[in-house]
């Protein structure tokens, strides 16, 4: 399944900085004919062919409003997420309940939204942000939305293959953008991370592992429970405070 962007109609969502600035920008020089461009608050953007919209995608009716009002989507990029700076699996409820909801349910109802807008457009591309965090032991609420929403992206991939839709599961470790600023760890650019998966859409690839951390990582998940995860708190205790 080769799906260039050349003529293409993209939404991504989270689009006002970071990752979701450069999937707009990028989706463009490859070619594609519009980008919506959504946010709670839209940005300004200095090219007509960018529109943005709202988007909130903890409220349902915003997500199934903008899926009748997007008609033309063929590629769906669900890049929104949060990432507290105190977020801790053992926090209070009602935080880990807000992760939960923007990450896995906010993702999941956006493709379920736009399903069948991707079917009605020749099936499409459905494109999740992941994490190489939903492989690891980090004891916070976003690794495990991760982990949920990797599972999701699996299950979606079998639910939408009748519909004819590509579904790709973005996985990858930490990314230069604000939301990794308090880390002060090797991270791979936003730029690299957006070309290695528009490379995956155009080439009909399902899976991008976009650092060597996170290849790396890939390859030791087969090793026995009681070696792997000894070492991996030794790799991640730079992360744990």
């Amino acid at each position: 399944m080769n799906q260039p962007l050349e003529g293409r109609t993209v939404l991504v969502t989270g689009a006002n900085g970071g990752l979701g600035e450069q999937f707009v920008r990028q989706a463009l020089e490859r070619g594609a004919t519009k980008v919506y461009a959504t946010a709670r608050t839209p940005r300004h953007w200095d090219d007509t062919r960018i529109q943005p919209l709202p988007l909130d995608i903890t409220d349902p009716e915003s997500a199934t409003h903008l899926a009748r009002t997007t008609p033309d989507v063929d590629l769906l990029i669900n890049n929104a997420a949060i990432g507290p700076v105190d977020d801790s699996i053992t926090g209070p409820e009602d935080e880990l309940r807000q992760i939960f909801e923007t990450n896995f349910f906010g993702n999941l109802r956006i493709a379920n939204a736009f399903a069948p807008v991707l079917s009605a457009n020749g099936g499409g591309t459905l494109l999740n942000i992941l994490s190489s965090a939903a492989w690891v032991s980090m004891p916070t609420g976003y690794a495990a939305s991760k982990a949920a929403m990797w599972s999701a992206t699996n299950a979606l991939r079998i639910q939408l293959s009748k519909h004819g839709t590509q579904v790709i599961g973005l996985l990858v470790g930490m990314i230069d953008t604000p939301m990794s600023t308090q880390w002060e760890v090797p991270k791979v650019s936003a730029a690299s991370v957006v070309a290695q998966a528009y490379d995956a859409v155009a080439d009909g690839s399902i899976e991008v592992l976009a650092d060597e951390q996170t290849r790396y990582l890939k390859t030791q998940l087969s090793t026995k429970a009681e070696e792997f995860y000894p070492w991996l708190h030794e790799q991640l205790a730079v992360f744990v405070r």
